[in-house]
């Protein structure tokens, strides 16, 4: 695997917080929601972002 400059670095930590910040975001629209239908939907989002903030922290050995 080749070194991961620091422009690379920069723009993953950039998309780590941002998929943080929807996970977060689509989880708590999940409990808030009174439409069963709706909070699965936010529930699966949420689950979808995490598997994105998952896969980017082991870019750089988090």
């Amino acid at each position: 695997m080749q070194d991961i400059t620091s422009k690379e670095l920069e723009l993953i930590s950039d998309a780590l917080t941002a998929e943080g910040l929807i996970c977060k975001k689509a989880r708590a629209y999940s409990k808030t929601l009174t439409d069963t239908e709706l909070s699965e939907c936010m529930s699966k989002l949420a689950d979808e972002h995490e598997q994105r903030y998952c896969a980017l922290l082991s870019l750089i050995g988090g």
